[in-house]
């Protein structure tokens, strides 16, 4: 059994218009949502064995503040361009492409294509990965490299305002 989690990047800041998009910060609500579900993650026994963030500053952040809450190294994060702005078809390339001795991988990335890679994995038909939002999906392999489309099993949603609802 193989576990993928899909993390959007929590709320960026648009305060500074000269900053590229990669280099956007998280806003005051980001800077809270991050460590709020990484609390919710480790509320559940959530433990990954590895993070790979995209290197965007928003979406590395996210990381960083969740791998605290879960007790996971800062420092063992796996960075990657290759995540900035992926569509769906990148990322299910960059997830087969996974070392079959990790049984769970955390994504940390950004819409459109986490939304769309959601929904090719599992054919959910969710609407939209709010910022923050958090997936689990498992597979019944013991191969990340036979994950195919549809073949996975929607465990959970979670995202900031879901608490709120």
């Amino acid at each position: 059994m193989k576990t993928l989690y899909l993390v959007r990047h929590a709320k960026s800041s648009w305060d500074n218009l000269f900053l590229s998009d990669h280099e956007r910060p998280l806003n005051k609500r980001g800077k809270q949502n991050a460590p709020e579900m990484g609390k919710r993650l480790k509320a559940r026994g959530i433990i990954a064995d590895v993070l790979i963030s995209s290197t965007a500053i928003r979406a590395l952040s996210t990381a960083r503040n969740i791998a605290r809450e879960i007790g996971y190294k800062k420092k063992n994060i796996e960075k990657t361009r290759f995540l900035y702005h992926a569509d769906k078809d990148a990322i299910l390339e960059l997830i087969r492409q996974q070392n079959d001795a990790k049984e769970s991988v955390m994504l940390f990335g950004h819409n459109p294509g986490f939304t769309d890679c959601v929904n090719i994995l599992t054919n959910a038909n969710i609407d939209n990965v709010p910022t923050c939002g958090v997936i689990e999906i498992t597979f019944n392999t013991d191969r990340w490299s036979d994950i195919n489309k549809y073949e996975g099993t929607l465990v959970f949603f979670d995202y900031p305002k879901k608490s709120q609802e």
